[in-house]
């Protein structure tokens, strides 16, 4: 059975689809997107689930077909009367936010209403968003961007959202439209932040730095990184927590071994964090931060350039840069090249820990490293990080000294 659905069945369902688009058009493609673990995941059609479960007789089969092609045309023609339900301009974005609120608002319920919530539902939902701003005028890059920002990765597979959140995404998708003259989002989509970040990076004194790693190694009494996680991304989602420490443990292992850091290291411990089938691959269009006012660029060679830069973590037998100077470097690259589609600021908190727990480095606190945003182009950004660090490093070691002192006493 498990051969045939893979292979008689899934080709005679792949030329199903083929000759609907043959003869009626390219939006007949999603007639197979099924709720929950389907062919696609997390689709809004319940006539059609797979070719194993899907593909009888030749006359049921083909009612199947008809009845998934009608639920999909249907479901974009009931999705085109939300879009046009309010007359939105872009260019008038600042009296009719409101308007955009409720319009997302209303698209998300929607989703949540007709794909049950099942695997993969989010994906849908992010789509959904972007065919409402492309309607409307946003660019189709920029509203994946948009969305993606908005998200935030809120949104889980087989969890409804909770009206907290999906208020919020609906609130922040529209306080980050901008109107198209000029101003705000427009000229943050003709920059590049990574670039910015670059020529800020050349510029940072980093070995005029104090250095608090100095000292060498320190085992704090309690785990910083661990306890954060558990209070702060526990209470967000307990898959969010416990993707990051499954992340955590890999890392301190990897740091253990002396593993160099590059990409591939990192994508690693974001098949944990995120909860993929595999490792998240480089992203391969820009992405947007911050409400969109920042922009990072993607070339031929920005990977390169981000293993590049992660290369400088190692301490170097030249002219040796600071440790904890190093761990901010690295933290911000991951920050501002924003090497995946989700998750990137969990992705530098991780790569700060790693750098310092390859010299042997543990924090009892990890607080101002993970509340404080930061900036591409601002030159004093990457010195308050590496004072940060500073500050939690000789805190902890001073803990950690007094409580040494109590016990000989």
């Amino acid at each position: 059975m498990s051969a045939w659905s893979q292979g008689e069945a899934e080709s005679w369902a792949d030329a199903m689809s083929f000759a609907l688009v043959q003869h009626y058009g390219r939006w007949t493609v999603g007639w197979r997107w099924s709720h929950d673990e389907g062919d696609f995941d997390g689709g809004p059609v319940g006539n059609w689930c797979c070719p194993r479960d899907s593909i009888t007789t030749p006359e049921e089969t083909l009612a199947r077909v008809e009845a998934a092609l009608r639920e999909w045309r249907e479901w974009l023609e009931y999705l085109v009367g939300w879009f046009e339900a309010y007359p939105l301009d872009l260019s008038d974005i600042e009296s009719q936010r409101i308007l955009w609120e409720r319009s997302a608002r209303n698209l998300i319920l929607q989703v949540v209403d007709r794909t049950g919530c099942g695997s993969g539902w989010h994906g849908h939902c992010r789509q959904v968003l972007t065919w409402f701003l492309d309607h409307w005028g946003v660019a189709p890059e920029v509203a994946r961007g948009l969305v993606d920002e908005a998200i935030g990765g809120r949104f889980h597979s087989w969890t409804g959202p909770d009206t907290v959140a999906v208020d919020d995404v609906a609130e922040q998708l529209a306080l980050s439209l901008q109107p198209p003259d000029g101003r705000g989002r427009a000229d943050a989509s003709a920059q590049d932040h990574v670039q910015r970040w670059l020529a800020v990076r050349e510029s940072v004194p980093w070995h005029e730095i104090p250095d608090s790693g100095a000292d060498g190694p320190v085992i704090p009494l309690r785990d910083g990184a661990v306890e954060d996680i558990r209070a702060f991304d526990g209470a967000i989602a307990p898959a969010r927590a416990q993707g990051l420490l499954s992340a955590l443990e890999l890392l301190r292992a990897d740091a253990a071994r002396g593993a160099r850091l590059d990409f591939t290291l990192l994508s690693s411990w974001q098949q944990h964090v995120l909860d993929t089938p595999g490792p998240p691959q480089f992203r391969n269009a820009p992405a947007f931060a911050k409400r969109s006012r920042e922009r990072y660029g993607i070339g031929p060679d920005t990977r390169a350039r981000f293993d590049a830069c992660l290369a400088g973590s190692a301490s170097s037998a030249g002219r040796p840069l600071g440790l904890t100077a190093r761990a901010a470097r690295a933290c911000l690259d991951v920050c501002f090249f924003h090497p995946f589609d989700d998750g990137n600021a969990r992705s530098a908190f991780l790569t700060l820990v790693f750098v310092l727990a390859r010299e042997g480095i543990a924090l009892d606190g990890v607080g101002l490293l993970r509340r404080v945003s930061f900036e591409a182009d601002a030159p004093q950004d990457p010195l308050i990080l590496v004072r940060y660090i500073n500050i939690h490093l000789a805190e902890t070691r001073r803990r950690t000294a007094d409580s040494t002192g109590s016990a000989s006493r």
